[in-house]
């Protein structure tokens, strides 16, 4: 475990059901006093290495924030970017944050969800296994249906349908790159574009059908969604499609439901923007979270939804 004067961060490795070994990652307060628990869900091809930032502002609000490595994704083994299934990364998101929830340290605090992108889905589908388990979630830009632009034409989604169960981890679905077409600061490009923890190459065929179906299945299904949620969406994204965010502001059956939107901003809004605009959106994410976190002797072990709230904003 390393410790700043704000925060102490630890890495661990886990064991999924199907015998993977998963990264895992924690950022707590330097003090004891924790006010609730944050669990993040990142983005395809990347890991948490790229929330790093998210989840320093989190726990020096703080929150303690944990983190999981997809298989195949970030420090996790399995070929890279490459999802078999998408209930499977559901299942391990499940499995690792219910064994953080019932530590005897943790199990009356409240607990939030924190998903990016690809991460959006995975949260909310975390939230339809365990209904009730959960005081929120915050959505970045989430995937609740693959944007226009970057959606394979329709003969090679047909191609793919044949081909993902024969040739399950080629790579060679045509899309735009998304760290040139989500991320606004050169250097964060450049950043990521470097790492080894992300992955570069082309969509494998299995990948690019889960996610196809991921999507499909959630945009069908926005009503099932009953938690509190804000979810922040930048106006000029092009990898997600800010719509199907409205969509979900105006269709889920959640009582408590915010939606923010930012003018010029792109996909990537906790790490891909300037400095200056991620501050901008952490502090919207912050109040969101303090807003609904239970106060001292309230009982934050039984999440219920709070009462009818719903607004809309765009900044300036």
């Amino acid at each position: 475990m390393s410790t700043s004067s704000s925060v102490r961060y630890s890495e661990n490795f886990v064991y999924n059901s199907r015998g993977s070994k998963l990264f895992t990652c924690s950022w707590l307060p330097a003090s004891d006093k924790i006010k609730a628990l944050v669990f993040l869900c990142h983005g395809y091809a990347a890991g948490t290495i790229f929330m790093k930032g998210t989840a320093e502002r989190l726990a020096r609000a703080g929150f303690a924030v944990f983190g999981l490595d997809y298989e195949g994704h970030g420090k996790s083994d399995g070929p890279k970017a490459y999802i078999k299934s998408f209930s499977n990364v559901v299942d391990d998101c499940v499995d690792y944050f219910k064994t953080i929830r019932e530590r005897e340290e943790y199990r009356d605090k409240a607990r939030f969800l924190l998903g990016e992108s690809m991460g959006g889905a995975v949260a909310l589908r975390v939230h339809r296994k365990e209904s009730n388990d959960w005081n929120g979630a915050v959505l970045v830009a989430p995937m609740v249906k693959i944007a226009d632009e970057l959606k394979p034409p329709t003969i090679v989604i047909s191609i793919l349908e044949k081909l993902c169960i024969l040739f399950p981890t080629w790579k060679i679905v045509p899309i735009r790159d998304i760290i040139d077409t989500g991320l606004k600061d050169p250097l964060k490009r450049e950043e990521m574009g470097s790492s080894p923890y992300a992955y570069h190459d082309k969509p494998r065929l299995r990948t690019a059908f889960e996610l196809l179906n991921a999507s499909l299945d959630l945009e069908q299904k926005l009503k099932e969604v009953t938690l509190p949620f804000i979810v922040v969406h930048g106006e000029a994204d092009v990898v997600t499609d800010i719509a199907v965010s409205r969509s979900l502001y105006e269709t889920a059956s959640s009582l408590d439901k915010t939606l923010k939107t930012y003018p010029d901003m792109w996909h990537s809004l906790l790490f891909g923007e300037p400095e200056k605009n991620i501050d901008l959106v952490m502090s919207d994410i912050v109040t969101w979270l303090d807003e609904r976190t239970p106060g001292t002797g309230s009982d934050a072990s039984s999440p219920t939804l709070l009462a009818h709230s719903q607004s809309h904003t765009s900044h300036p």
